[in-house]
Protein backbone atom coordinates (compact mmCIF):
# COMPACT_ATOMS: atom_id res chain seq x y z
CA UNK A 1 0.00 0.00 0.00
CA UNK A 2 0.99 3.08 -0.73
CA UNK A 3 2.85 5.71 1.93
CA UNK A 4 0.47 7.45 4.25
CA UNK A 5 0.12 11.30 3.32
CA UNK A 6 -0.15 13.47 6.58
CA UNK A 7 -2.48 16.05 7.12
CA UNK A 8 -0.58 19.69 6.31
CA UNK A 9 0.14 22.37 8.96
CA UNK A 10 -0.78 24.87 7.02
CA UNK A 11 -4.27 26.10 5.51
CA UNK A 12 -4.88 23.52 2.57
CA UNK A 13 -6.81 23.20 -0.21
CA UNK A 14 -9.16 20.55 -1.71
CA UNK A 15 -9.98 21.08 -5.29
CA UNK A 16 -11.08 19.70 -8.58
CA UNK A 17 -14.43 19.27 -11.20
CA UNK A 18 -17.13 17.70 -9.08
CA UNK A 19 -17.00 14.69 -11.31
CA UNK A 20 -14.47 13.31 -13.77
CA UNK A 21 -15.73 14.05 -16.95
CA UNK A 22 -12.29 12.68 -19.08
CA UNK A 23 -8.97 11.78 -18.01
CA UNK A 24 -7.83 15.11 -20.50
CA UNK A 25 -10.36 17.35 -18.78
CA UNK A 26 -9.23 16.60 -15.20
CA UNK A 27 -5.57 16.44 -15.95
CA UNK A 28 -5.90 19.88 -17.40
CA UNK A 29 -7.65 21.24 -14.18
CA UNK A 30 -4.96 19.57 -11.72
CA UNK A 31 -2.12 20.75 -13.67
CA UNK A 32 -3.43 24.38 -13.45
CA UNK A 33 -4.13 23.95 -9.65
CA UNK A 34 -0.94 22.75 -9.13
CA UNK A 35 0.99 25.45 -10.48
CA UNK A 36 -1.10 27.98 -8.60
CA UNK A 37 -0.66 26.36 -5.51
CA UNK A 38 3.06 26.25 -6.14
CA UNK A 39 2.76 29.69 -6.82
CA UNK A 40 1.11 30.53 -3.57
CA UNK A 41 2.35 28.04 -1.57
CA UNK A 42 -0.68 26.30 -0.39
CA UNK A 43 -1.11 22.85 0.01
CA UNK A 44 -3.13 20.86 -2.58
CA UNK A 45 -5.25 17.41 -2.76
CA UNK A 46 -6.37 17.45 -6.22
CA UNK A 47 -10.34 15.42 -5.76
CA UNK A 48 -12.95 14.21 -8.67
CA UNK A 49 -15.37 11.73 -7.72
CA UNK A 50 -15.44 8.71 -10.12
CA UNK A 51 -19.02 8.10 -9.51
CA UNK A 52 -21.62 10.54 -8.49
CA UNK A 53 -24.34 8.30 -6.75
CA UNK A 54 -26.08 11.14 -5.00
CA UNK A 55 -27.91 12.71 -8.33
CA UNK A 56 -31.21 14.55 -8.54
CA UNK A 57 -31.88 12.69 -11.54
CA UNK A 58 -31.53 9.05 -12.56
CA UNK A 59 -30.52 10.20 -15.67
CA UNK A 60 -28.05 12.36 -14.66
CA UNK A 61 -24.32 11.58 -15.54
CA UNK A 62 -22.40 10.08 -13.15
CA UNK A 63 -18.94 9.30 -13.99
CA UNK A 64 -16.76 6.66 -15.29
CA UNK A 65 -16.98 4.47 -12.56
CA UNK A 66 -14.85 2.85 -9.48
CA UNK A 67 -12.48 1.10 -12.22
CA UNK A 68 -11.76 3.54 -15.24
CA UNK A 69 -11.65 6.62 -12.34
CA UNK A 70 -9.60 5.07 -10.16
CA UNK A 71 -7.12 4.30 -12.83
CA UNK A 72 -7.69 8.18 -14.33
CA UNK A 73 -6.85 9.08 -10.75
CA UNK A 74 -3.75 7.22 -10.40
CA UNK A 75 -1.60 8.63 -13.45
CA UNK A 76 -3.01 12.31 -12.19
CA UNK A 77 -1.37 12.01 -9.23
CA UNK A 78 1.70 11.06 -10.61
CA UNK A 79 1.82 13.28 -13.00
CA UNK A 80 1.21 16.50 -10.45
CA UNK A 81 3.12 14.80 -7.32
CA UNK A 82 0.02 15.49 -5.12
CA UNK A 83 -2.39 13.74 -3.26
CA UNK A 84 -6.14 13.48 -4.44
CA UNK A 85 -9.38 12.46 -3.09
CA UNK A 86 -12.40 10.71 -3.97
CA UNK A 87 -15.82 10.08 -2.86
CA UNK A 88 -16.39 6.33 -1.59
CA UNK A 89 -19.77 5.00 -1.34
CA UNK A 90 -20.32 1.85 -0.96
CA UNK A 91 -18.14 -0.84 1.85
CA UNK A 92 -17.21 -3.07 -1.10
CA UNK A 93 -15.13 0.28 -2.80
CA UNK A 94 -12.88 0.89 -0.07
CA UNK A 95 -10.33 -1.75 -0.63
CA UNK A 96 -9.34 -0.49 -4.57
CA UNK A 97 -10.14 2.89 -3.84
CA UNK A 98 -7.19 2.89 -0.68
CA UNK A 99 -4.58 1.03 -3.37
CA UNK A 100 -4.64 5.05 -5.24
CA UNK A 101 -6.71 7.41 -3.22
CA UNK A 102 -4.59 9.48 -0.22
CA UNK A 103 -8.22 10.83 1.27
CA UNK A 104 -11.16 9.06 1.51
CA UNK A 105 -14.14 10.99 1.08
CA UNK A 106 -17.80 9.83 2.88
CA UNK A 107 -20.62 11.97 1.65
CA UNK A 108 -22.86 14.10 3.54
CA UNK A 109 -25.94 11.65 3.14
CA UNK A 110 -23.95 8.86 4.11
CA UNK A 111 -21.95 10.41 7.06
CA UNK A 112 -23.91 8.43 9.71
CA UNK A 113 -22.84 4.83 7.90
CA UNK A 114 -21.17 3.06 10.27
CA UNK A 115 -19.88 0.43 8.64
CA UNK A 116 -18.66 2.60 5.59
CA UNK A 117 -17.13 5.09 8.37
CA UNK A 118 -15.22 2.01 9.94
CA UNK A 119 -14.51 0.14 6.95
CA UNK A 120 -12.44 3.64 5.63
CA UNK A 121 -11.08 4.18 8.76
CA UNK A 122 -9.84 0.73 8.44
CA UNK A 123 -8.03 1.35 5.50
CA UNK A 124 -5.59 3.74 7.30
CA UNK A 125 -6.20 6.66 4.51
CA UNK A 126 -7.20 9.91 5.70
CA UNK A 127 -11.15 10.49 6.05
CA UNK A 128 -12.60 13.43 5.15
CA UNK A 129 -16.50 13.53 6.30
CA UNK A 130 -18.93 15.68 4.90
CA UNK A 131 -20.94 16.63 7.64
CA UNK A 132 -24.73 15.74 6.78
CA UNK A 133 -27.00 19.18 5.87
CA UNK A 134 -29.19 17.54 9.06
CA UNK A 135 -26.33 17.90 11.42
CA UNK A 136 -25.83 20.37 14.36
CA UNK A 137 -21.82 20.55 14.39
CA UNK A 138 -22.32 18.40 17.89
CA UNK A 139 -23.46 15.31 16.12
CA UNK A 140 -20.11 15.25 14.43
CA UNK A 141 -18.51 13.74 17.65
CA UNK A 142 -20.39 10.53 17.23
CA UNK A 143 -19.09 10.56 13.70
CA UNK A 144 -15.37 11.61 15.27
CA UNK A 145 -15.54 8.59 17.70
CA UNK A 146 -16.77 5.59 15.47
CA UNK A 147 -13.57 6.69 12.96
CA UNK A 148 -11.16 6.71 15.89
CA UNK A 149 -12.67 3.44 17.51
CA UNK A 150 -12.03 1.98 14.18
CA UNK A 151 -8.03 3.28 14.21
CA UNK A 152 -8.94 6.15 12.11
CA UNK A 153 -5.41 8.24 12.73
CA UNK A 154 -6.40 11.43 10.14
CA UNK A 155 -10.03 12.55 9.83
CA UNK A 156 -11.27 15.53 8.47
CA UNK A 157 -15.14 16.98 9.17
CA UNK A 158 -16.30 19.09 6.20
CA UNK A 159 -19.00 21.84 7.04
CA UNK A 160 -21.06 22.47 3.79
CA UNK A 161 -23.87 23.76 4.76
CA UNK A 162 -27.81 22.96 6.37
CA UNK A 163 -30.54 22.52 5.00
CA UNK A 164 -34.03 23.07 6.08
CA UNK A 165 -36.02 22.33 2.75
CA UNK A 166 -36.90 24.99 0.07
CA UNK A 167 -34.18 24.27 -2.02
CA UNK A 168 -31.37 26.34 -0.27
CA UNK A 169 -28.51 25.68 2.41
CA UNK A 170 -27.56 27.88 5.51
CA UNK A 171 -24.36 28.27 6.52
CA UNK A 172 -23.75 29.45 10.54
CA UNK A 173 -20.20 30.04 10.81
CA UNK A 174 -20.78 28.88 14.58
CA UNK A 175 -20.30 25.71 13.55
CA UNK A 176 -16.85 25.86 12.04
CA UNK A 177 -15.77 27.48 15.59
CA UNK A 178 -17.62 24.59 17.89
CA UNK A 179 -16.16 21.62 15.68
CA UNK A 180 -12.88 23.46 16.04
CA UNK A 181 -13.36 23.85 19.90
CA UNK A 182 -14.30 19.97 20.48
CA UNK A 183 -11.38 19.07 18.90
CA UNK A 184 -11.90 18.08 15.32
CA UNK A 185 -10.06 19.02 11.59
CA UNK A 186 -12.78 21.60 10.16
CA UNK A 187 -12.55 22.15 5.90
CA UNK A 188 -15.56 24.31 4.66
CA UNK A 189 -16.96 23.60 1.48
CA UNK A 190 -17.53 27.10 -0.26
CA UNK A 191 -18.91 25.56 -3.61
CA UNK A 192 -21.59 23.20 -1.87
CA UNK A 193 -22.62 25.34 0.60
CA UNK A 194 -24.10 27.74 -2.11
CA UNK A 195 -26.00 24.89 -4.06
CA UNK A 196 -29.94 24.51 -4.11
CA UNK A 197 -30.67 21.12 -3.98
CA UNK A 198 -33.65 20.07 -7.14
CA UNK A 199 -33.37 24.06 -7.69
CA UNK A 200 -33.26 23.30 -11.14
CA UNK A 201 -36.33 20.55 -11.48
CA UNK A 202 -34.20 17.55 -12.40
CA UNK A 203 -31.15 18.80 -11.09
CA UNK A 204 -29.51 20.91 -8.32
CA UNK A 205 -28.67 24.99 -9.10
CA UNK A 206 -26.61 27.05 -7.16
CA UNK A 207 -25.30 31.12 -6.70
CA UNK A 208 -21.69 30.54 -7.43
CA UNK A 209 -21.02 34.27 -6.75
CA UNK A 210 -21.84 33.91 -3.27
CA UNK A 211 -18.98 30.94 -3.08
CA UNK A 212 -16.23 33.52 -2.37
CA UNK A 213 -18.08 35.37 0.21
CA UNK A 214 -18.73 32.21 2.57
CA UNK A 215 -14.82 31.09 1.78
CA UNK A 216 -13.67 34.53 3.11
CA UNK A 217 -15.80 34.57 5.98
CA UNK A 218 -14.98 30.77 6.85
CA UNK A 219 -10.94 31.65 6.57
CA UNK A 220 -11.83 35.02 8.52
CA UNK A 221 -13.36 32.26 11.53
CA UNK A 222 -10.52 29.53 11.19
CA UNK A 223 -10.41 26.11 9.26
CA UNK A 224 -7.84 23.61 8.62
CA UNK A 225 -8.62 24.02 5.19
CA UNK A 226 -11.09 24.35 1.64
CA UNK A 227 -12.78 22.67 -0.29
CA UNK A 228 -13.54 24.08 -3.57
CA UNK A 229 -14.91 22.85 -7.03
CA UNK A 230 -13.86 24.23 -9.74
CA UNK A 231 -13.93 23.63 -13.80
CA UNK A 232 -12.68 25.87 -16.79
CA UNK A 233 -16.38 26.50 -18.06
CA UNK A 234 -19.13 25.73 -15.33
CA UNK A 235 -21.54 25.91 -17.90
CA UNK A 236 -20.53 23.22 -19.29
CA UNK A 237 -20.35 20.77 -16.40
CA UNK A 238 -22.49 17.57 -16.29
CA UNK A 239 -22.51 18.08 -12.50
CA UNK A 240 -23.15 21.35 -9.78
CA UNK A 241 -21.80 23.56 -12.33
CA UNK A 242 -24.00 26.51 -10.95
CA UNK A 243 -22.07 27.00 -7.52
CA UNK A 244 -18.36 26.18 -9.29
CA UNK A 245 -15.94 28.81 -9.10
CA UNK A 246 -14.42 29.07 -12.19
CA UNK A 247 -10.82 28.14 -12.65
CA UNK A 248 -9.43 31.08 -14.51
CA UNK A 249 -10.79 33.41 -10.68
CA UNK A 250 -8.77 30.47 -8.85
CA UNK A 251 -5.47 32.44 -8.00
CA UNK A 252 -6.77 35.67 -7.57
CA UNK A 253 -9.09 34.13 -5.33
CA UNK A 254 -6.60 31.73 -2.89
CA UNK A 255 -4.37 34.84 -2.59
CA UNK A 256 -7.28 36.31 -0.93
CA UNK A 257 -8.00 33.86 1.28
CA UNK A 258 -4.31 33.31 2.05
CA UNK A 259 -4.25 36.52 2.99
CA UNK A 260 -7.08 36.17 5.08
CA UNK A 261 -5.77 33.44 7.35
CA UNK A 262 -2.45 34.93 7.62
CA UNK A 263 -3.82 38.18 9.03
CA UNK A 264 -6.24 36.09 11.20
CA UNK A 265 -3.93 33.84 12.63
Amino acid sequence: MQKRFKTPDSLFLIAGPCVLESESHARGIAVKLARICDKLDIPLIFKASFDKANRSSGASYRGPGLKNGLKILARIKKEIGRPVLTDIHDVSQVKAAAEVIDVLQIPAFLCRQTDLLIAAAKSKRIVNVKKGQFLAPEDVNNIAAKLKAAGCKDYWITERGTTFGYQNLVVDMRGLAIMREAGHPVVFDATHSVQRPGGLGNRTGGDAKMAPVLARAAVAVGVNGLFIETHPNPAKSPSDGPNMIPLAQMEPLLRKLKAIHEAAL
